[in-house]
């Protein structure tokens, strides 16, 4: 169960919230905007068809409300000042992260703006309202995951266990420690829980040497392919990328990993950071 929630402000600040303690003057009454978010699916109908096509699909934001009751105590803080130290980090536009725990061990953070802040003055109970927009739906664990692999000339694959939820981009590097010819390449490829194989050829327009290292990022909205040769020199490398290639997410359950390159093997890393629909 949830035991604390955790507010960082762009500044590096933390405000923390016990959700079963109170002396600080402050009680979480209820956090809504948990759930799964609800998807927006658009389709189109055919004449004289029944039905429709679906045609895309996605999640809209979430928007995660929290109450929070104000209880000045003997000795301390008035519901003025109490008031004033919530107003710091909840005021309408400000960035934040949140940070839930579970059992006091932090599970899942998500990053959101504050579209509102309200805390009615003539109130029998005072408290604070504050509505958060995460544009990104989904919530994330606190650290990234590392795999680490090597390439084969066989059918062998490894297998990755994604915990998530939500489907998600990774970052794969190899770490080239003998040559690959000019002309020659490496494939990566990803057979999902369900048993389709996405595919990605990357063929090297030139010959790379021990000691360079390719980097290609799967996430959405930031997929990259990137060259460090060992002299520290970075570029582009997208163009070694196939124009077929599938640029697939890493899906929940597990992942049938494979990295194809004849001869001897490479070693590479694939990092993800989990995520999840809801909590």
């Amino acid at each position: 169960m949830l035991t604390k929630l955790d507010v960082d402000d762009k500044q590096g600040h933390t405000m923390s919230f016990p959700l079963q303690d109170s002396s600080a003057g402050y009680t979480i009454k209820s956090i809504d905007g948990l759930d799964p978010v609800k998807a927006t699916i658009t389709s189109s109908s055919f004449a004289q068809l029944d039905g429709s096509q679906q045609q895309s699909a996605r999640r809209e934001n979430r928007n995660i409300i929290v109450s929070i009751g104000m209880e000045p105590y003997s000795g301390g803080s008035t519901v003025r000042a109490l008031r004033t130290a919530l107003y710091a980090y909840f005021m309408p536009k400000a960035f934040l992260i949140f940070k839930f725990y579970e059992d006091d061990v932090l599970t899942a953070t998500i990053e959101g703006q504050v579209e509102s802040c309200e805390a009615p003055l003539f109130s029998k109970d005072p408290e604070l309202k504050v509505s958060v927009i995460c544009f990104d739906p989904a919530f994330q664990a606190p650290t990234p995951t590392v795999v680490n692999g090597n390439t084969v000339s066989t059918s062998t694959e490894q297998t990755i266990d994604y915990p998530g939820t939500i489907e998600v981009g990774y970052d794969f590097q190899l770490n080239i420690n003998r040559t690959i010819a000019a002309g020659s390449g490496f494939t990566i490829y990803n057979r999902r829980p369900g048993g389709t194989v996405a595919q990605m050829d990357i063929i090297c327009p030139v010959a790379l040497a021990a000691g360079d290292v390719v980097k290609i990022s799967t996430k959405a909205r930031a997929k990259t392919a990137t060259l460090i040769k060992s002299g520290g020199a970075t570029s582009s490398y997208m163009y070694a990328v196939s124009g077929q290639a599938s640029w697939a997410p890493l899906y929940p359950g597990n992942n049938y990993f494979r990295v194809y390159c004849p001869g001897t093997a490479i070693p590479f890393t694939v990092t993800y950071t989990t995520k999840y629909g809801g909590l």
